[in-house]
C-alpha cells in the first residue's frame, strides 16, 4: 500500500489566503490539487445535486454515478453480513481520534458531489458549524468532528462504494428516493430475490432500525468501533453517527414502516445534525491548528487513548 499523506491543513483553512496560495501549498505537501474547489457561501440549492450538477465537474460527476453504481450492484444482504463480521473484530489497529483523522487527509469522497477535498477539512467545518449554533452541547461537537472517521477503511484498501455514499437497508425493497433508484439497481441480485423484493422483505414491521441490515459504510463501522470502546457520547450522538447516510430515510421519509419508537425519537436528532453535515461544506475554512486544543479535550473526555478499529 502506498504511504499516506498527512497534511497540516491550517493554512488551506486561513481564510485571508487566497485560492492560488492554498493551491500552492496544498502542492507543498504533495496534494493533487487537479479538481479541488474552495466554494464559500455556496447557494443551499446547489447541494446533493446528483444528475447535472452546478458545483462538480463533469469528471467529478462521473465518478460519483460510477461509485453508486458499483455500490448499487454489489451491496447485497450476503456482503453486508460479510463486511460486519470482519471488521466488527476490530483488526485494522490501534489509534487515537487525532491520529485516526490525520489518517483521512487522504480520502477525497468519491460519492460526494459537494467537495473535492480531503475529508479533515470537512470533520472540523461541521464541529465548528454545530459549535457556533448548540454551544453548550460538547458531545455534538465532537461527533461533528468524527461523524465520518469511518472512511479510515478508504485508507485500507476497501473501495469507496462499500465506505461512503448514501446508505440504504438491504433484504427489502428498495425505496424510489435511493440515488438513481432507477437504474443502478439492476445486476443486484438480491433485486432478483422475491424473498428481499417486498415492503419489509426479512423484516416485521416497527422491528427498529437496530434489527435492519444497512448498506455496509463507514457510518455503522465507527459506531461500532465507538461502541465497543466504551465511547460516552450520548445515545443521540451515536445515532447521529450511525445513521447521517441513511439519506432516504432521515431525508426522503422512506421505511418510516421499519422504524421503531426510540428511532423516531431519535429522528429529529439526525435531522438537526444533517443541517450541519451537509449545508457546512461551503463554509470559510477554519485554523485547525488552533482548534486542536479544544477538541483534543472534547476527545479525552468522551473517547480518550488509542482504541480499537
Amino acid at each position: 500500500m502506498d504511504p499516506l499523506i498527512a497534511i497540516d491543513p491550517s493554512q488551506v483553512y486561513r481564510p485571508e489566503l487566497d485560492n492560488a496560495d492554498k493551491e500552492q501549498w496544498l502542492k507543498s505537501q504533495g496534494i493533487d490539487t487537479a479538481g479541488i474547489e474552495f466554494d464559500v457561501g455556496r447557494d443551499k440549492n446547489h447541494f446533493r445535486e446528483f444528475e447535472e450538477s452546478s458545483v462538480a465537474s463533469k469528471e467529478q460527476m462521473e465518478t460519483v454515478k460510477r461509485t453508486y453504481k458499483l455500490m448499487h450492484t454489489y451491496q447485497t444482504v450476503d456482503f453486508v453480513k460479510q463486511k460486519k463480521a470482519k471488521y466488527e473484530k476490530l483488526e485494522l489497529g490501534e489509534y487515537t481520534i487525532m491520529e485516526a483523522l490525520d489518517m483521512i487527509n487522504s480520502v477525497i469522497d468519491e460519492a460526494d458531489p459537494d467537495t473535492s477535498v480531503p475529508n479533515i477539512f470537512h470533520a472540523f467545518q461541521t464541529a465548528e458549524r454545530i459549535r457556533e449554533i448548540h454551544p453548550d452541547k460538547d458531545w455534538f461537537h465532537l461527533v461533528g468532528l468524527i461523524h465520518d472517521l469511518g472512511k479510515i477503511l478508504a485508507t485500507q484498501g476497501d473501495p469507496h462504494w462499500c465506505v461512503t455514499g448514501d446508505t440504504f437497508p438491504v433484504g427489502c425493497a428498495y425505496a424510489d428516493s435511493i440515488v438513481y433508484r432507477d437504474t443502478s439497481f439492476v445486476d443486484n441480485p438480491d433485486l432478483h430475490n422475491p424473498q428481499y423484493n417486498t415492503k419489509l422483505g426479512i423484516y416485521k414491521e416497527n422491528c427498529g432500525l437496530d434489527n435492519v441490515l444497512i448498506s455496509w459504510g463507514h457510518d455503522e463501522y465507527l459506531y461500532q468501533v465507538l461502541v465497543a470502546n466504551g465511547c460516552t457520547i450520548p445515545e443521540e450522538g451515536l445515532c447521529m453517527i450511525r445513521y447521517h447516510s441513511l439519506y432516504p430515510w432521515h431525508t426522503g421519509g422512506d421505511y418510516t414502516y421499519l422504524c421503531n419508537n426510540k428511532d423516531v425519537e431519535m429522528l429529529r436528532w439526525i435531522r438537526e445534525f444533517n443541517k450541519f453535515d451537509l449545508y457546512s461544506k461551503g463554509d470559510v475554512l477554519p485554523d485547525i491548528d488552533a482548534l486542536r486544543p479544544y477538541y483534543q479535550s472534547l476527545i479525552d473526555k468522551y473517547v480518550p487513548g488509542k482504541i480499537k478499529f
